[in-house]
């Protein structure tokens, strides 16, 4: 039997699609909640390496700059779910870019502690 003529296989024929209705938001919203663990645990270990040998003020500004970053994107990823319609995602937007800047955020931030820490 192929894929497509079997209307009760996922994805296949108007019946897949029925069946797969409410799964897309409930997917989504479990990427924004495994994104949050991601950012949190980037989070933890930014602030290990901002700490760890000796801190000086250069390094608390780090640790600060860290923290501010996970609150935003905590803070966007609760937003972006609560404004999910209950049938699909929707549009991202500018949350999306702003994940983005937040990741690049804390690669700059690993990159100099690291750099920084081993001087």
């Amino acid at each position: 039997m192929s894929g497509g003529s079997d209307p009760g296989a996922l994805g296949g024929g108007a019946l897949g699609r029925r069946r797969d209705a409410g799964l897309q938001a409930e997917r989504t919203r479990l990427a924004w909640r495994r994104t949050c663990l991601a950012v949190t645990v980037i989070a933890l270990l930014t602030a290990r390496l901002a700490v760890l040998p000796a801190a000086t003020p250069a390094r608390l500004l780090a640790l600060v700059g860290a923290f501010a970053l996970w609150l935003a994107v905590v803070g966007l990823s609760r937003r972006r779910v609560l404004a999910m319609p209950p049938s699909g995602p929707g549009a991202a937007g500018r949350l999306l870019a702003v994940l983005a800047l937040a990741v690049t955020g804390y690669a700059v931030l690993g990159v100099l502690l690291t750099a920084f820490g081993a001087a």
